[in-house]
């Protein structure tokens, strides 16, 4: 089986999103497709997975020219795309999620359709099992942390019997663990002969898990790597004309007064002024919840009176997936400005000249490409949306900023300036909570480190008393 695009190109107005692009995939083997923002992966996936037409060129399977008329007729050729932002019904059981699209029927007394519910729990724990998982199939979606949504969206494209399987960032809220059980089902899917496409800003899986690479930049196949070693200098230069950038840290002041307290089980965590408070754990740690409640805002949501109040009172939150974040069909303006418009108005109506300067500013700050705040945010690439649900905490008086994986799915330059502004923000007082599965981040970023296991506090680390990679690894590990 082979999946191959020729001659690529796509326009969204004054954009060229791709140019001529050309590339090919095999059956049993793993293709890593690289990029910054905003480079076309995110087009090109669309257009496999029948969002988008071209505007030239076609996609061929097996030497046969595709046209899909729409994401069902991918799905039927056997693509499978699975993107950065999961596509779940929150009030469905875990089973009913994995099988959608295909759940069983049987009928009462030979006559009534019904889903018959047990074939269906007995496939969908089949197919948890296929990738190392045990949830419980009748929970709610919606009551999961977003690293399991995670997990049952890929269950789900197993359950498909996928001939081309792409995967968008699908490590981005993993612990190590996850990740190592995700490679061993991406290598055994590849080993029965399925095409994998893997896209990710960890250049580490990629030196661990691709047999070719394909860097796209501005649109353009910028290099194409035929086989290992993936160098991270050559792949950074690749993808943005430069040198790969090191993990800043953050310049240490002594905390100022506690700014937030967040009870949990018999335990507390404070987070005070001028510094970071890193939430580390497992899938299931609980560290998810903490920040919704911080927020004043339970799981399944306590009315738009309370978020108002948290806001009022100096709290944002970006949390863990942009679709919770951001409002996709209204402009990067209106969502840049939309918690803060009491300070945008008057008795007079809104001043939209303060808006226009202040949106501006925020974009040429985040470097928030195109730099048309009209745009709606939803045409934006994924790690342009993370800048503008930053930006909407900054334009604004917010003092506390609680962070659910912050830089997941954006490329290395964009994470860089948001750790910068993330060291700007507590060096000017803010307080920030940190939940990241990203064990570099946590670290170089926190003052101190909570580690969090169903819902409690299981060990803390603090960095004048020893800090380091291998003594949270042995704090996550101990009691599992």
């Amino acid at each position: 089986m082979t999946l191959a695009v020729r001659e690529l190109s796509k326009r969204f107005g004054a954009t060229q999103a791709l140019e001529r692009v050309s590339l090919h995939v095999d059956g049993g083997e793993v293709l890593a497709l690289l990029g910054e923002n905003g480079a076309g992966k995110s087009t090109l996936i669309k257009i496999l997975a029948g969002i988008h037409a071209p505007d030239e060129g076609e996609v061929l399977l097996d030497g046969q020219a595709m046209r899909f008329a729409g994401p069902a007729a991918s799905l039927a050729a056997g693509i499978v795309v699975i993107p950065q932002e999961l596509r779940v019904v929150p009030r469905l059981s875990v089973a009913e999620n994995i099988l959608l699209g295909q759940l069983p029927v049987r009928r009462l007394a030979g006559i009534l359709p019904t889903i018959d519910r047990g074939v269906m729990r007995r496939r969908a724990a089949a197919l948890l099992a296929d990738i190392g998982v045990d949830l419980d199939v009748d929970v709610p979606v919606g009551a999961l942390a977003f690293a399991e949504r995670q997990l049952v969206v890929i269950a789900r494209a197993l359950g498909h019997r996928a001939r081309v399987l792409v995967l968008d960032e699908p490590t981005a809220a993993l612990g190590a663990s996850e990740v190592q059980r995700l490679f061993d089902v991406v290598r055994r899917l590849r080993d029965q002969s399925v095409a994998v496409v893997y896209i990710s800003h960890r250049l580490a899986e990629i030196a661990e898990l691709a047999d070719r690479c394909v860097v796209l930049r501005d649109g353009r196949i910028a290099a194409h790597i035929e086989s290992p070693p993936f160098l991270p200098r050559i792949l950074g230069e690749a993808m943005g004309g430069q040198t790969l950038l090191a993990m800043p840290g953050v310049a240490r002041a002594d905390p100022g007064a506690p700014r937030l307290s967040v009870a949990v089980a018999d335990a507390e965590i404070t987070c005070r002024r001028c510094e970071i408070v890193g939430l580390s754990g497992l899938l299931g740690s609980g560290a998810t919840e903490l920040l919704r409640r911080a927020f004043r805002a339970a799981t399944h949501g306590s009315g738009g009176g309370e978020v108002a109040k948290a806001i009022a009172s100096g709290i944002g939150l970006v949390p863990g997936e942009r679709s919770a974040a951001l409002v996709m069909a209204m402009s990067v303006r209106d969502n840049i400005v939309l918690p803060h418009l009491k300070a945008f108005s008057s008795a007079f109506g809104r001043d939209e000249r303060r808006i226009d300067a202040a949106v501006s500013k925020m974009i040429a700050l985040l470097d928030i490409r195109p730099r048309d705040a009209g745009l709606p945010v939803g045409t934006l690439s994924g790690g342009n949306q993370q800048k503008v649900a930053f930006a909407k905490w900054l334009v604004g008086r917010i003092d506390v900023l609680l962070l659910d994986e912050p830089t997941h799915g954006i490329d290395i330059a964009a994470k860089a300036l948001i750790h910068r502004h993330m060291a700007s923000f507590v060096a000017g007082g803010g307080a920030s909570l940190l939940s990241s599965s990203d064990t570099a981040e946590l670290l170089a970023l926190s003052g101190n480190i909570v580690v969090m296991r169903r819902g409690r506090v299981a060990g803390r680390m603090v960095r004048d008393e020893g800090f380091g990679e291998q003594r949270l690894r042995d704090l996550l590990g101990a009691g599992t």
